[in-house]
């Protein structure tokens, strides 16, 4: 019998015990398969769900900022909370096919889900109880730190080499500096900061999901590397045991992400709310986190950084002279109001991710 037959009935390993009868079905247990039957597995349970998730949540409208552009006007009403079907499709895909007894599988999906209820009691607020407040920025920053820190620490204490604490710059093979408890305030750092940019960036039809798939796609190349002693040393990344198991977890996220943007594309039928874009961008952060690419993660994920420095650099000139550097904050609404078309900003946007993907999956060679 399987050694694994006590533990949960889990694909995983439900494909493990039966490949003791027919050996076919070793092939599972292959990360690369599992990897791609995951990104499968989450595309087909969004495109399964995702009408009636999105006829629920027709009664849930997204108000439009009256400061906005005129143009989005006309998306007054449009169901919101969508982030509900990406989290549904990447849990369930998650739990069925990573091994359950990888600690950073649990870590990455429970971050995830922690941030989303952030956003979930964030939007409930905002849309059910017509609070329009919601959660205040102060007690959401509270709860995404006290998050990000248990992770952190969770990470820390767990760690099985120094590498999972040291961090090696990329273009630079010889460069490796001892975070020690560093690591800690990077780790919270990098996961908030990445959740509310990727919040950030989720103002326009798809704006935000194809450049979350991108990046999530790549840290998924990381992961696996990282995770693969030969590639590990032959590529000078580094050696992170357990890490390439992420893999899985990416394909979720690649899946879902897909799945979501089919009903999220321009003129979208549904919005991903803050459940959704603060859960991503945490699992963004965290997942960078785990294959120590933290920089890397700031290079692919370039468009979120200059809509967060767009807020920034807005709130400071306006209280420093008086005067605003962009016609709107974030950047996307500052070239609409230059008069691009929506799908422009859109497009020239994933554009300029796919680039930036590119320029990042380099550094594995450029070392």
């Amino acid at each position: 019998m399987c050694k694994h037959w006590g533990n949960p009935e889990l694909l995983y390993y439900l494909a493990d015990w039966l490949s003791d009868w027919y050996s076919p079905f070793r092939v599972f247990q292959y990360l690369t398969l599992r990897a791609i039957v995951s990104v499968l597995t989450a595309l087909v349970i969004s495109f399964v769900i995702g009408p009636e998730v999105i006829r629920r949540l027709g009664s849930y409208g997204q108000p439009i900022r009256d400061d906005g552009p005129e143009t989005h006007f006309v998306k007054a009403g449009t169901p919101t909370m969508g982030g509900l079907l990406i989290l549904i499709a990447v849990s369930v895909t998650t739990l069925l096919w990573a091994d359950p007894g990888n600690r950073f599988v649990w870590a990455v999906l429970i971050v995830t889900l922690l941030f989303g209820l952030i956003g979930f009691i964030d939007d409930y607020r905002k849309l059910v109880l017509q609070n329009s407040k919601g959660i205040s920025a102060r007690q959401k920053l509270f709860w995404q730190t006290a998050i990000a820190l248990a992770a952190a620490l969770f990470l820390y204490r767990t760690a099985e080499t120094p590498a999972e604490t040291t961090y090696i710059v990329p273009f630079f093979k010889d460069v490796v500096i001892d975070l020690g408890w560093g690591y800690i305030p990077l780790t919270c750092l990098v996961i908030v900061g990445t959740s509310n940019a990727v919040n950030l960036t989720d103002g326009l039809d798809g704006l935000a999901i194809l450049p979350t798939v991108l990046v999530g796609g790549a840290l998924g190349m990381f992961a696996y590397v990282s995770g693969h002693a030969q590639f590990a040393d032959y590529l000078a990344v580094p050696r992170i045991p357990g890490a390439g198991e992420l893999v899985v977890f990416c394909g979720a996220l690649v899946g879902a992400g897909l799945g979501f943007l089919w009903f999220n594309a321009y003129p979208a039928q549904v919005f991903m709310g803050d459940i959704g874009a603060l859960a991503l961008g945490a699992a963004l952060g965290i997942l960078a986190v785990v294959v120590r690419q933290e920089i890397v993660l700031i290079i692919m994920g370039g468009v979120f950084v200059m809509e967060t420095l767009s807020v920034i650099l807005q709130v400071a000139s306006f209280k420093l002279t008086g005067k605003r550097l962009f016609r709107m904050a974030p950047l996307h609404h500052h070239f609409e109001l230059k008069g691009w078309p929506e799908p422009r900003v859109i497009v020239r946007f994933w554009i300029i991710t796919v680039i930036l993907v590119l320029i990042g999956l380099a550094t594995l060679k450029l070392r």
